[in-house]
């Protein structure tokens, strides 16, 4: 009896090593902690050095700063990618992180701790940009920017392998594209999804195409020779 305790006991310590050594895993911590640290985005003051832009709160009344200010002359280059922690809804939260999850599982097996680092800020910051480029600043956020860098990726790596490299279905692409296109119609606002950042998905999702192309050349490359 006492050895069964032991087996059962080293069993779990076993999975939650294996797990904290996952870097999704620790994006999705985060993303929770800040996500009810702040009531879901409600607590602006406490998150605001999370936000794409500086900004302060005056009379109820929020005044961003710019992109220079931000940026240049106070140096907050954290900010880029920082927006994608921070979440408005449950829903909004448990959506990205079961993307988070089945992506980020099968780029750090295949891919490898640090490609798969170097997607997250890369998707993060061109989504980020791509939002406040196009619509300027505002109180935006959330993993979704990071969830399209991971489809464009994971579709271009099996577009050019020609086998199912991830184990994902095709539809999986074609919804996320579908999702895409309605999020620019505006229909998923009139349905009650909220003000949705679509730049920020479409950013994304072109950010993790050009990763997957150069990553394809690379291993090509490192093929012939």
């Amino acid at each position: 009896m006492p050895q069964q305790t032991w087996l059962g006991i080293g069993c779990h310590q076993k999975i939650i090593l294996q797990l904290s050594n996952k870097i999704f895993i620790w994006l999705i911590a985060l993303a929770c902690f800040v996500s009810f640290y702040s009531s879901f985005g409600s607590k602006l003051n406490l998150i605001e050095p999370l936000f794409f832009n500086r900004f302060l709160i005056s009379f109820n009344q929020i005044q961003f700063y710019d992109f220079k200010t931000t940026y240049f002359i106070s140096n907050e280059w954290w900010r880029l990618i920082s927006p994608m922690l921070i979440h408005f809804s449950p829903t909004h939260l448990i959506f990205n992180c079961l993307w988070i999850y089945v992506l980020g599982k099968e780029i750090e097996s295949f891919d490898g701790k640090w490609l798969f680092l170097i997607l997250i800020l890369i998707a993060s910051a061109a989504s980020n940009y791509a939002q406040y480029t196009f619509s300027g600043p505002s109180i935006f956020g959330g993993l979704s920017g990071v969830v399209y860098g991971l489809l464009g990726f994971c579709f271009v790596q099996e577009t050019f392998s020609r086998h199912n490299k991830y184990s994902f279905p095709p539809a999986i692409y074609l919804f996320m594209f579908i999702w895409l296109f309605i999020g620019f119609t505006g229909f998923l606002d009139l349905l009650g999804f909220g003000k949705i950042a679509n730049f920020a998905h479409l950013g994304g999702l072109i950010s993790g195409i050009i990763c997957g192309y150069l990553f394809q050349m690379y291993n090509n490359q490192k093929n012939y020779e």
